[in-house]
């Protein structure tokens, strides 16, 4: 016999001793192949701080003031207007009127801020402006930021759709009072003091003039 021959028996031994392995430790699979038994699959428990409960309170009101108060449905029925209507949005663009607005003031340049500010407001601001200027008084302020802002208040009348809304305001600022001279009279330019302002703002709700106008001011 040939050593060719006797080589391609020795490798068909190994060949057939290879087989007999692998179907001891995988098991055979001749013919159609079943599909994998699919396991029911369990439910999946939802975090409980992820789950959302249908007709629970609206967190957009309730992050600003208490569930179930006057405020709170003032809010709701606002929403209920205008669904676009967010409190949070709102109050972001409070703390940027009342930058705008209280330095326009300061400075007296009414005219750019007249869109704004309700009539009554809007007459108050342009007496106090013409008595400084009566006077030869100027303002030189600066603003800091808004330390504090919270919704105080809200209202909303279904009759007129007229909402208002009441923000209090801690806000920081640099200020000084000089005299047709230039002397400082009061404040102090490189002092930064705290001013506290309640501001309320009004709308018809589902208008298309989408800006609110400061309508009251207090402290």
């Amino acid at each position: 016999m040939s050593s060719a021959i006797i080589q391609l028996l020795v490798l068909a031994g190994i060949a057939v001793f290879l087989i007999l392995r692998l179907r001891s430790v995988l098991g055979t699979r001749d013919g159609f192949e079943k599909p994998p038994v699919q396991l029911p699959e369990r439910p999946r428990r939802e975090r409980p701080d992820l789950e959302v409960i249908e007709g629970g309170p609206d967190r957009d009101i309730t992050d600003h003031v208490k569930d179930g108060s006057d405020a709170a449905h003032a809010l709701a029925a606002m929403k209920l207007v205008e669904p676009g209507f967010s409190v949070n949005e709102f109050l972001q663009g409070a703390r940027g009127a009342y930058e705008m607005i209280l330095m326009a003031f300061e400075k007296g340049e009414i005219d750019d801020i007249a869109p704004f500010l309700g009539p009554e407001v809007h007459q108050t601001f342009v007496d106090v402006i013409g008595e400084r200027e009566d006077q030869g008084l100027t303002i030189e302020a600066n603003f800091v930021g808004v330390r504090e802002l919270t919704l105080a208040d809200a209202s909303f009348d279904r009759d007129t759709q007229e909402a208002e809304v009441t923000v209090r305001f801690v806000g920081e600022l640099t200020s000084a009072v000089r005299n047709a001279a230039g002397e400082i009279i009061e404040g102090n330019p490189n002092e930064i003091k705290r001013q506290k302002d309640s501001w309320t703002f009004a709308r018809v709700m589902g208008a298309d003039d989408p800006n609110w106008k400061l309508v009251a001011t207090g402290e």
